[in-house]
């Protein structure tokens, strides 16, 4: 089968689309043939070796977490699915990116009717840590929530959670990304020099809890918007997060069946919009990389093997 594989750390040149062997699933596992998986902001910091101190590459080292596709085969003991079950999952194995990856059972949940391939293959990742960012903040109504990054593939799952809690929300993105925000009853409200004064004005003066997906001086902007240590959650500024007592709450924290599989069904109802910004062949795996790297994609990227 093919698969992408890089063989030493470095920029998006290191990525090869290679032949390798099919895997063949052992006891509790599934074989799925994958018609779409997500492309990852964390992957490119794995690839470039950042965060190599916290999940180190094992060189030849594969890709992917996110993954949609058909079960062809089953190993030993497998409870949940069978050959021919249309599913979407995960794997911490960074293997998705292939036309073929085994998945341990417990970590796939059924493709409800409805829901298109591309969705279902870039759920995941940003579902869970939208999830994961939004229970550690506690929105509900009455309170003003603001969102860091709030177009991008996390922010833009993100905004939509907090307003299904009842919360007022603002979220901080480029004009471009504005109607849509809008469009989802966020207030938008552009990044930049000067944006905490812009937050305080379209708060009315409060806010209660502050979501980053982004990193940067997030972290800090919310502290002096007055918010609480305990209603900040980062899902990259971990030094200030330490530093100020925020959390950091991200997709480890959500990282189940059960979590995928209700977003996965919100997705399908039409209660929860995962934006695809665009798709790409497997063998254009670089090319999808150089568009996320540019940093202004709203919603997802995902690989078709």
């Amino acid at each position: 089968m093919k698969a992408v594989r890089f063989h030493e750390y470095g920029g998006i040149d290191v990525l090869r689309v290679e032949e390798v062997a099919r895997p063949v699933p052992g006891p509790g596992q599934a074989l799925v043939e994958v018609r779409a998986a997500g492309v990852q902001p964390g992957e490119t910091h794995i690839r470039i070796g950042a965060l190599h101190e916290r999940w180190p590459a094992t060189f030849p080292s594969g890709q992917g977490s996110d993954l949609a596709g058909v079960v062809v085969e089953t190993g030993p003991q497998v409870r949940g699915v069978a050959v021919g079950d249309e599913v979407l999952g995960f794997t911490h194995n960074r293997a998705s990116h292939a036309e073929f990856v085994v998945v341990d059972d417990v970590n796939l949940t059924p493709r409800p009717e409805g829901l298109p391939w591309d969705v279902a293959g870039s759920l995941y990742v940003a579902g869970t840590t939208a999830y994961a960012g939004v229970f550690a903040v506690d929105p509900g109504p009455g309170d003003t929530v603001v969102v860091s990054g709030a177009a991008g593939g996390v922010g833009s799952l993100t905004v939509q959670l907090a307003r299904r809690r009842g919360a007022t929300v603002i979220g901080l993105a480029s004009e471009p990304n504005h109607a849509w925000l809008a469009g989802h009853g966020v207030i938008p409200v552009a990044y930049g020099e000067g944006a905490a004064e812009r937050i305080r004005k379209a708060a009315g003066g409060r806010v209660d809890a502050f979501i980053d997906t982004f990193g940067a001086d997030y972290v800090d902007m919310a502290v002096d918007l007055g918010v609480r240590p305990e209603r900040i959650n980062t899902i990259r500024a971990w030094e200030a997060a330490a530093r100020v007592g925020a959390s950091t709450y991200g997709e480890s924290a959500a990282a189940c069946a059960v979590v995928l599989g209700e977003l996965a069904r919100l997705a399908a109802r039409g209660d929860l919009e995962v934006p695809i910004a665009r798709t790409y062949p497997l063998a254009q795996v670089q090319d999808a990389f150089r568009e996320l790297e540019r940093h202004h994609t709203h919603g997802k990227i995902v690989l078709h093997p």
